[in-house]
């Protein structure tokens, strides 16, 4: 019998495993194990109130504020980016961490499991973090006005990213995974020219060096990224994490994994499908899913019901027939 990390990869490299794999919290069946690399050196001023908000700095150096009351969200949103104005890029610094302790990090978390996927969380990505250094209004603008400027940003962050992949690779991780939304419901942020433009060599460059040291690359991306999935598979990531898989038409993406053996991480639709609470369609959808699929598939659960107005038994009819539909060989 192959172990939870046997099949996950054999799901990754279309080796007909004898099951999807499972990455489920709550007691659920789950393939998984996560380990994540602390905090940079240095630590970022404590959060403070005034009045109804709260304050706080990021560990970039990017002020955040949000309003405080019952059921408020965590993060809230950048007032004032850690780059106002170009000028402060001579003066900018990544957050530094330091490779032994990250990875003693990344261990702690992997330990616990064994025989399960040793995935390695990032804190974020080139796009994610530098839009809120530049905040998005200005981010968008800077593509077209200040290219010099956002590749030598970009690189810069890349730095802090090529020390965790190192750390991933010592911690013995089996892949590693961040967060990089780049579309909305009908297309991308941005054009695809541009991604090729500020995005495709280094990202290129730094799924190799996670390629090198043993990595898979998971990729989470919201929205409708049709344009620039094969870029993305070409420059080497091997999974993606879609939450809203039916924004793809499900035939051509599976033809895109099969042709760069690459698999889907995703749970049922949580836009269109689970907040139906339609538990023929939510059930469907789960053979949708698997009849386009098979064969590099992993299922997971969405975190957040509450915030997608989805009652936990909604979930579950999807969980029990991704368990209970065999597509065992």
């Amino acid at each position: 019998m192959l172990s939870s990390r046997e099949i996950v990869f054999a799901n990754l490299n279309h080796e007909s495993p004898p099951r999807c794999g499972f990455h489920f919290d709550g007691g659920r069946l789950n393939d998984f194990v996560s380990g994540g690399p602390g905090g940079p050196q240095g630590a970022p001023p404590n959060k403070h109130m005034e009045g109804e908000y709260e304050y706080y700095d990021d560990m970039w150096g990017n002020h955040w504020r949000r309003l405080v009351y019952d059921g408020a969200p965590a993060k809230g949103e950048v007032f004032r980016g850690a780059i106002e104005d170009w000028n402060e890029l001579e003066h900018f610094r990544p957050p530094v961490y330091d490779r032994a302790r990250a990875a003693a990090c990344y261990r702690s978390g992997f330990d616990p499991e064994p025989g399960q996927f040793r995935l390695a969380g990032l804190p974020g990505w080139i796009f994610n973090d530098a839009r809120y250094i530049r905040r998005m209004d200005n981010y968008f603008m800077d593509m077209a006005l200040y290219p010099e400027e956002l590749h030598k940003l970009h690189r810069l962050i890349a730095t802090m990213y090529e020390t965790l992949i190192l750390a991933a690779g010592d911690a013995e991780a089996d892949g590693i995974f961040f967060c990089e939304d780049m579309g909305t419901q009908k297309g991308l942020l941005f054009s695809p020219d541009m991604w090729n433009e500020y995005f495709r060599d280094l990202y290129t460059r730094l799924f190799s060096l996670a390629h090198e040291n043993g990595l898979r690359v998971f990729m989470h991306s919201c929205g409708r990224n049709t344009e620039i999935i094969e870029s993305l598979l070409k420059a080497g990531v091997n999974c993606f994490d879609f939450d809203q898989p039916t924004v793809y038409d499900f035939d051509w993406l599976s033809g895109m994994f099969r042709k760069y053996k690459a698999a889907l991480h995703a749970p049922v639709d949580i836009q269109k499908v689970l907040p139906t609470g339609d538990r023929a369609l939510i059930e469907n959808e789960v053979e949708r899913m698997k009849k386009a699929f098979d064969g590099f598939l992993i299922f997971k659960n969405y975190g957040d019901l509450k915030g997608i107005g989805v009652k936990p038994e909604w979930d579950l009819w999807a969980y029990h027939k991704i368990i209970t539909t065999g597509d065992e060989k």
